[in-house]
């Protein structure tokens, strides 16, 4: 092998990491964009897809994405509509195949006459199983934590530009899949206005 060829050599195994670790970067922050907008509509299914088959919690009785999804079920009947906005995203890279990471982001709950507005800092561990990176674990940090005086107005009615358009949150269909079996008593504990659509009889 020539000099050339030795050169040519190093410079496509500099290029082949360049290609890796950006593809590390947009998977991982696609991961934490995903996430928000799954568990905003309620697709536990999505939101438990993004992490490792094999995930543990202090919190979870077993391992696995099954446990997970059981936890989150119980998580998110404690609020009505959720808003996550990721607003930074740093990331780490530790070696081909592992990762950490700090988001960023604004958490609005609503739970009942509440609307609680929460700035948070996920601190994340990530890994790569088979070309794909997920979490491997997520844990919540709360920087603060406000309740609203004045609740937000959400157009509960279609704007009169777009009568058609199904609004947020109800535009995703597990999000009325999630609250079909909820009874109306419980709805009406977590929000003054539900959105959801009772499946037809």
């Amino acid at each position: 092998m020539t000099r050339r060829d030795d050169a040519d050599s190093d410079e496509l195994a500099v290029l082949r990491d360049q290609i890796e670790r950006i593809d590390a970067h947009l998977q991982i922050q696609q991961l934490a964009q995903r996430y928000a907008f799954a568990i905003d509509a309620r697709d536990l299914d999505a939101v438990v897809e993004l992490y490792v088959p094999d995930i543990s919690r202090p919190d979870m009785p077993g391992s696995g994405r099954e446990h997970l999804k059981q936890l989150l079920n119980e998580r998110m009947r404690l609020f009505y509509r959720t808003m996550h906005q990721v607003v930074g995203h740093a990331i780490e890279l530790l070696d081909a195949d592992h990762a950490r990471g700090k988001v960023y982001t604004r958490a609005e709950h609503e739970r009942g006459d509440e609307w609680i507005d929460m700035a948070v800092c996920y601190h994340d561990q990530y890994e790569r199983r088979d070309g794909t990176w997920l979490f491997a674990s997520r844990s919540l940090h709360p920087l603060h934590v406000s309740v609203l005086q004045d609740r937000p107005r959400p157009p509960y009615k279609a704007p009169f530009w777009a009568p058609h358009r199904t609004l947020v949150p109800d535009i995703w269909p597990t999000w009325s899949a999630f609250w079909a079996d909820t009874p109306d008593e419980e709805i009406a504990r977590l929000t003054p206005q539900p959105v959801h659509r009772r499946p037809e009889a």
